[in-house]
């Protein structure tokens, strides 16, 4: 997911964008203890993307504070 993808969304699509994430990396990380991960890369991935949600999360909240 590219940042540009991200800043078009509005805050309560991030929002479930976000939770969505937080799943598939719950579901990663289960499957990498038991050994069924065959996508090793895709973790990061998710981690990249959900720290990317989140950095946009809060320029738009100081954007409307200000």
């Amino acid at each position: 997911m590219k940042a540009a993808d991200v800043r078009a969304k509005t805050a309560d699509q991030l929002g479930d964008e976000l939770v969505k994430l937080k799943k598939e990396q719950f579901n990663l990380r289960f499957q990498a203890a038991t050994g069924q991960l065959e996508k090793t890369g895709r973790a990061t991935e998710i981690r990249r993307d959900i720290a990317r949600i989140k950095t946009i999360l809060r320029e738009k909240a100081q954007a409307g504070k200000a």
